[in-house]
């Protein structure tokens, strides 16, 4: 598999309104979306960042994430905020032209659904019209996005009443499943950055960007790239299919104290080094790793419309976007990551202790 850079977090679908994880105490029947801004000071510029929560009935109807390939996931529009207490958990979306906070609503939607606060900020450079290679390779900066995130988020006037005080996790795909591990307190091999891209061996798909854009990775001050990005108000996290693993410093892991769920998708002897989990998973004290075998990177895209495979090779997009590992159906994987998801946090965020 070589996508990282197109598949990272291309991801939009429908979940079945049947999925449900046991805890009802704050499920909802609705869920809102409203947008906001989180000042960063080491962008200079504000931030774009989408909350999806358990809402009353109102707003306005909304699809988030629909693309020409995948479906949208519904939500609405500015609805009020249902009673309550929850949890907030950090969304980290991964890079490439689907890089977006809407693009990962099939999976912040039904969180929200199930009594979750969920906030993704949009990481500068990484998608859409000001896409940039070198910003992109700028691993180090993302943990900051998502901190500067939880400072806005707690300060909203309109969501400081809902926030469980203290209950904050982080949740990362691809890339963004890298930056989860950074907010843990995995630190950057400034060397094993720069030289990520000297072959294809670790990331044909984005190091093919990265030097089509005229970005040398060894040309870049990487003078911050190996601090400490750890966040300790994040008490747990959940990375699917981090992305790269292989630029971390290897004894950081094991200075994790926060509890940490990894998640491969695919067979073990088909996930590329870059986004192999399971030796993290046993560096960290509090680590726990599974494994979806009949999934694939891929399936961290949205569910595909009827045509999006043959549009994509119209396209010339050479990665097989409608492809999973074999077996089950997109919506039926996600139904299962989403569940898995959603018992962890619940275990980490909703469990008395």
């Amino acid at each position: 598999m070589k996508p990282f850079i197109k598949i990272a977090t291309m991801v939009c679908t429908t979940l079945s309104a049947m999925l449900m994880v046991p805890d009802a105490a704050n499920a909802s029947e609705f869920v809102g979306v409203r947008q906001i801004s989180a000042p960063s000071k080491e962008r200079g510029t504000d931030l774009a960042v989408t909350l999806w929560y358990p809402a009353d009935a109102g707003g306005k109807p909304v699809r988030l994430g629909e693309s020409i390939f995948f479906k949208g996931t519904e939500a609405m529009l500015e609805a009020p905020i249902a009673p309550g207490k929850y949890p907030l958990i950090l969304l980290s979306h991964g890079a490439g032209l689907g890089g977006t906070p809407h693009a990962m609503s099939w999976m912040a939607t039904p969180l929200a659904q199930q009594g979750f606060i969920v906030a993704a900020p949009a990481h500068p450079g990484n998608a859409g019209a000001n896409r940039s290679a070198l910003e992109t390779v700028k691993l180090w900066l993302r943990p900051a996005d998502i901190s500067a995130t939880l400072e806005a988020v707690e300060k909203q006037p309109l969501f400081e009443p809902y926030l469980d005080t203290g209950k904050v996790g982080a949740l990362g795909l691809s890339m963004g499943g890298g930056t989860a591990l950074a907010l843990a307190g995995a630190r950057i091999d400034p060397n094993l950055l720069a030289s990520y891209c000297d072959t294809d061996a670790l990331n044909p798909s984005l190091c093919d960007w990265v030097r089509r854009s005229g970005v040398d990775l060894h040309g870049i001050d990487m003078r911050l790239a190996g601090r400490d990005n750890k966040d300790s108000r994040i008490q747990f996290l959940v990375a699917i299919d981090p992305v790269p693993v292989d630029v971390f410093q290897p004894h950081s892991f094991s200075e994790i104290s926060i509890p940490v769920d990894l998640v491969n998708l695919g067979r073990p002897e088909n996930i590329p080094r870059t986004a192999l989990a399971s030796g993290i998973a046993r560096a960290i004290p509090k680590g726990s790793y599974s494994t979806i075998e009949e999934a694939s990177h891929y399936s961290l895209f949205g569910e595909c419309k009827p045509d999006a495979a043959l549009l994509a090779q119209a396209e010339k997009i050479d990665d097989p976007i409608c492809s999973d590992g074999g077996g089950q159906s997109r919506p039926a994987i996600h139904r299962q990551l989403v569940k898995m998801v959603a018992e962890a946090f619940v275990r980490e965020l909703k469990t008395a202790r």
